[in-house]
């Protein structure tokens, strides 16, 4: 199939369902906070290399996370019981950032988090849109991860660990919230051994794309996160 080259329409994009095998869909664009979320509420995501076209990926199957499924492995809920990190959400988002763009990952020659894409997200989490659940060791920031939340979906992007167990915990606790707030479908992407230790699946593109379509019917639950839950608990 063809790979598609966008216009400068922030909210046109081609049918998911028309990408080639291994997900790409489309090039070109920009990142501007419109086109950004009209892909994620599409099923499509940005993904390139420093010095490539922005890249747009639809790929099928689609490695997803029901919060209520969520399976926390014996050994990890031992450390939680122990209580040795805190978790926090939306205190320090551009270092979760950083870290994860910096972060070495096998097979890896550098990071697709471009400065171009730190740009992108920073503007998304001042609109209140994308989010950072962070893992504190000793007062120190020590694993994290940042996504999309649009209704009753939250996208995830990318995780990293400075220490064992940090941006698993970040993870748990970031999915119990979810669940919580009755949002209730986490995309993943693409599929890793890791995320199906949690409980996550591979599903066929329709059926995520069907599953989208009844989340984002949800309202979105925009703003700094940090500061919603300070304000319940006060």
């Amino acid at each position: 199939m063809p790979v598609f080259g966008l216009t400068d329409d922030p909210g046109l994009f081609p049918d998911p369902q028309h990408a080639e095998s291994d997900g790409l869909l489309a090039v070109g664009g920009d990142l501007s906070p419109a086109r950004l979320i009209n892909a994620y509420a599409a099923g499509i995501f940005p993904w390139f290399e420093e010095g490539q076209p922005i890249l747009w990926w639809s790929p099928d199957p689609r490695m997803v996370l029901t919060p209520a499924s969520l399976h926390v492995p014996r050994s990890l809920a031992k450390a939680m019981r122990a209580h040795a990190f805190e978790v926090h959400f939306d205190k320090a988002f551009e270092r979760v950032m950083d870290r994860c763009a910096a972060k070495r990952r096998p097979g890896q020659r550098g990071t697709w988090i471009t400065a171009d894409m730190k740009r992108a997200y920073q503007r998304l989490h001042e609109l209140g849109i994308a989010h950072s659940s962070e893992a504190y060791l000793d007062g120190k920031l020590v694993g994290g991860l940042y996504g999309v939340s649009l209704g009753g979906a939250f996208f995830g992007e990318s995780m990293f660990a400075d220490v064992p167990d940090a941006s698993k915990v970040a993870f748990v606790m970031l999915v119990r919230q979810l669940e919580a707030w009755g949002i209730d479908l986490v995309d993943c992407q693409v599929t890793t051994a890791h995320l199906a230790r949690f409980g996550a699946r591979e599903v066929p593109r329709g059926d995520f794309l069907a599953q989208l379509t009844q989340a984002l019917g949800k309202k979105t639950r925009q703003g700094r996160w940090d500061r919603e839950l300070s304000a319940a608990a006060s």
